[in-house]
């Protein structure tokens, strides 16, 4: 199947329904050229969107993105890339966990210049911020755009009122609104863009970036038993991981959902990006990989959209309940 390009939200900016996402990956287990070769078969294959953050591996997945984008030499208005700003890379106060005009005026200096670009096409505030004022953000977000630093800004696992409450400021003051979120969402983990944001996509014109449609690698059954040596969840830091991997209510799920994906010929985890494809507010799944293979597994879940009639999606409902 060809790749689909949806629009970006409310906006006119178009994205392909499968991007390629640099969490955990671009770092510890990707650079030079693995990254590469990740990159070029997800671009030869229509991907258009590709998704960073200031955090991913303390500031080094956004230099590996970029020093792999000047090596495979694409035009810069043949791509569209993103990254996110919130947690910082210094210790010092008001550069941490902050939304902050401050930091975020910094922080998208660093970006760039670890990005080797003049401008990212879509920033994102990676999380909520209690302490600052969101107003003094949207303003800041806002002027960030107006410099040409970025083209659009959007949330990330931000609460639906708080991106209602950024949109109505900037609405009142006729700043740059907050266009997209990017949110978790799986066949496990639902309820934020089906119930939650639900009255965002006619009310503001919300887009979708959504991530971990494996939910962290659970969606490709292979913790079914156990959690196999060298995986993510063995990494130093991903503890929290083993606990949601090795969780028996999840694994039966993920049993029978094995079971659906059997009998479409396909395997789970092209199943469970083909369902968060299927959702029309989403603009586009972002899918990671750490081996060329992975890129061309993950992008055969355009194959398996037209399976999933309404009957298939009734079945696979059935299970998740």
């Amino acid at each position: 199947m060809e790749m689909e390009y949806r629009r970006l939200g409310g906006t006119g900016l178009k994205v392909s329904v499968l991007s390629f996402g640099s969490w955990v990956t671009f770092g510890p287990q990707l650079a030079g050229n693995l990254a590469e070769d990740c990159l070029a078969a997800a671009y030869d294959a229509g991907v258009n969107f590709f998704d960073n953050a200031e955090a991913y591996a303390g500031g080094e997945s956004e230099r590996i993105m970029g020093e792999a984008i000047r090596a495979l030499g694409w035009p810069r208005h043949t791509y569209v890339l993103s990254t996110k700003l919130f947690w910082g890379l210094h210790s010092n106060v008001n550069m941490r966990n902050t939304l902050n005009r401050k930091y975020l005026a910094q922080a998208i200096d660093g970006s760039l210049e670890r990005l080797g670009l003049d401008f990212v096409d879509i920033v994102y505030c990676h999380r909520a911020d209690a302490d600052t004022p969101v107003e003094e953000t949207v303003w800041a977000m806002s002027d960030m755009i107006t410099a040409g630093k970025a083209l659009y800004w959007g949330t990330s696992e931000w609460p639906a009122e708080a991106v209602r409450e950024a949109w109505d400021i900037a609405d009142r003051h006729n700043l740059h609104k907050p266009v997209v979120e990017q949110p978790q969402y799986n066949l496990l983990w639902r309820d934020r863009v089906e119930q939650e944001y639900a009255p965002l996509y006619d009310g503001i014109g919300l887009g979708l970036t959504t991530w971990s449609p494996l939910s962290s690698g659970l969606l490709t059954g292979k913790y079914l038993d156990g959690v196999p040596e060298g995986s993510r969840a063995t990494l130093p830091g991903y503890e929290w991981l083993r606990d949601l991997l090795t969780d028996p209510d999840r694994n039966q799920k993920v049993a029978g959902l094995q079971e659906i994906a059997g009998q479409l010929d396909c395997t789970l985890a092209q199943m469970s990006i083909a369902w968060c494809v299927r959702n029309p507010h989403v603009s586009t799944v972002i899918t990671g990989a750490s081996r060329v293979e992975q890129v061309h597994e993950n992008l055969a879940a355009l194959d398996v959209v037209p399976n999933l009639t309404d009957d298939v999606m009734a079945r696979i409902a059935a299970v998740v309940a």
